[in-house]
C-alpha cells in the first residue's frame, strides 16, 4: 500500500508547520488529547525503537497504551495500536470521512495533522491510559505537541530537515527541546545537550541527561540482540532487548529511564524490554544469503546500522540502497562503503527520490555499483549476485520497504 493511500486527499496542503489546524480540528473532536497520559517521544534517530520498547514496558506494568508511529513501514495501520492491536479499515475510513467533511466545510490540515488527531482520538475512544507517541518532525510545532506531556523524550540531535527545523545542531535541538513543556523530560543527546539543558531549565522541567543521571553497560551485543546493564533511579543486571546493534542499548537506556519516572517497576521494565519489537530495525528477512531490512535514512543512523552490520560478520555483502533527494546521501554512501561488496542503486515510489543512475555515479567511487530501477528489482539484483554465505543490507529510507519485503522470497 502506498504511503499515503489513506488520506491521500490531503496531499495537496503539503507540509506546514503549526499547531492551529489540529488544535481546531480536535477541539472540534472534544480534546480528546487530554483523556490519557502522553509521552511525547522526539529526536533524530531511534524514536520508534524508544517508542516500542517503552509501549511494551507500559503495557507490562497493566497500563492500556497507544503507540503512535511515523511513517509506517508497509501498512497505514501499523502507525497506530492500542496495547499492540491495530485500528480495523472500517474504523479508519470512518475518520477518512469525518476528515473530508471537515476539510470541505473549509478548513485546511494537512495529511500528518490529520492522522495524529485521529490517533489521539481512537486512543481516547479505546480507553488507553497512555498514548506513546512518536514525533514527527522538530517538536515544537509538530502535530503531536498539541498534549500535556506526562513525559517527554529527545533522543539524540543532529542535521535534518534543515528547511524547517534550522541548518544548525542548536537551532534543530529548540526545536526539538520544545516538547518538554510540564513533564519530566530524557534525553540521550550529546550535540545541542546545552539547548536543551537551557530550554528545560526556562519550562522548569525536571531534566535527565544519558551518561550522566543514568546510563547503560552493554554486556553483550550480538546478532540476536543486546543484554546490557542499567544504572539510574534504580540499578538493574541483565536486561535484554531483541533489537540488534550497540545503538538499541542507548535506546533502551531511554526507555527505561522513561519507565522509571513513570513510576513503573523492575519486573515490568525487564519484561517489557524483551517482548518489544518494531519492524523495519535490522531485521532479519532471509537467511540464505541473510538479508536484513533497516529504515536508516541519515548519516547517523547509517552510521549506527554499519556497527549492526559487522556484527553478523559477512565478508560479502550487497547493499541495496535508495534515498531521498534532500538527504546527505553522498555521506550514506560513503559511511555504506565500509561494509559493501557492491551497491545495488535503485528509487522508491515518490517524486522525493533521487534518481538511481545519481546514486550509482557517486556509489562507483567505492565498488562496484549498478542502478536498478524499483526496489523489488534490486532485490532481485542483489540475491543474483550475492553468495549464500554473504547478506543483503537494504536500506536509505522507508518508502523503499514494501517492495523490499515483497520480493524477498520465503525460505
Amino acid at each position: 500500500m502506498n504511503n499515503m493511500e489513506h488520506f491521500s486527499f490531503l496531499e495537496r496542503f503539503g507540509s506546514i508547520p503549526g499547531l492551529e489546524r489540529v488544535e481546531a480540528l480536535l477541539s472540534d473532536w472534544g480534546d480528546p488529547q487530554g483523556e490519557m497520559k502522553a509521552v511525547l517521544v522526539g529526536g533524530t534517530n531511534g524514536k520508534g525503537s524508544v517508542t516500542a520498547m517503552l509501549s511494551s514496558i507500559l503495557q507490562a506494568q497493566g497500563f492500556r497504551t497507544g503507540s503512535y508511529y511515523s511513517p509506517h513501514l508497509l501498512r497505514f495501520s501499523e502507525r497506530l495500536s492500542v496495547d499492540g492491536k491495530g485500528m480495523g479499515p472500517g474504523e479508519i475510513e470512518g475518520y477518512e470521512r469525518r476528515v473530508r467533511e471537515w476539510v470541505d466545510s473549509g478548513h485546511a490540515i494537512t495529511y500528518f495533522e490529520a492522522v495524529t488527531a485521529m490517533a489521539y482520538d481512537w486512543f481516547a475512544k479505546e480507553g488507553a491510559e497512555f498514548a506513546v507517541m512518536e514525533v514527527g518532525m522538530g517538536g515544537r510545532l509538530d502535530a503531536t505537541n498539541v498534549a500535556e506531556e506526562a513525559l517527554s523524550i529527545v533522543t539524540n540531535v543532529s542535521i535534518e530537515h534543515s528547511r524547517w527545523l534550522g541548518d544548525t545542531v542548536d537551532k534543530i535541538a529548540f526545536e526539538k527541546a520544545g516538547i518538554m513543556k510540564s513533564g519530566p523530560a530524557v534525553t540521550g543527546a550529546g550535540n545541542g545537550l546545552e539547548v536543551i539543558r537551557r530550554e528545560a531549565r526556562k519550562r522548569g522541567v525536571p531534566l535527565s541527561a544519558y551518561g550522566e543521571d543514568f546510563e547503560c553497560f552493554p554486556l553483550s551485543v550480538n546478532p540476536g540482540g543486546c543484554v546490557f546493564g542499567y544504572s539510574g533511579k534504580g540499578s538493574y543486571e541483565s536486561l535484554s532487548t531483541k533489537l540488534v546493534g550497540a545503538h538499541q542499548v542507548a535506546n533502551a537506556g531511554l526507555a527505561v529511564c522513561g519507565a522509571e519516572l513513570l513510576g513503573c517497576p523492575e519486573d515490568a521494565i525487564r519484561k517489557g524490554l524483551a517482548g518489544a519489537r518494531i519492524r523495519g530495525r535490522m531485521e532479519v528477512l532471509r537467511t540464505k544469503p541473510l538479508v536484513v531490512a533497516d529504515v536508516a535514512h541519515n548519516p547517523a543512523a547509517v552510521e549506527a546500522l554499519v556497527e549492526a552490520v559487522r556484527l553478523f560478520g559477512k565478508k560479502d555483502a550487497t547493499v541495496v540502497f535508495g534515498c531521498m533527494k534532500d538527504k546527505d546521501w553522498k555521506r550514506m554512501l560513503g559511511l555504506l562503503s565500509g561494509v559493501a561488496q557492491r551497491f545495488i542503486l535503485t528509487k522508491p515510489k515518490t517524486e522525493r527520490a533521487e534518481e538511481p543512475d545519481v546514486l550509482a555515479e557517486e556509489a562507483a567511487k567505492y565498488c562496484a555499483a549498478e542502478a536498478a530501477e524499483s526496489p523489488a528489482e534490486a532485490m532481485r539484483l542483489a540475491l543474483s549476485k550475492t553468495p549464500k554465505d554473504g547478506m543483503v543490507v537494504a536500506t536509505g529510507t522507508f518508502y523503499m520497504m514494501e517492495e523490499v519485503y515483497e520480493a524477498v522470497p520465503q525460505e
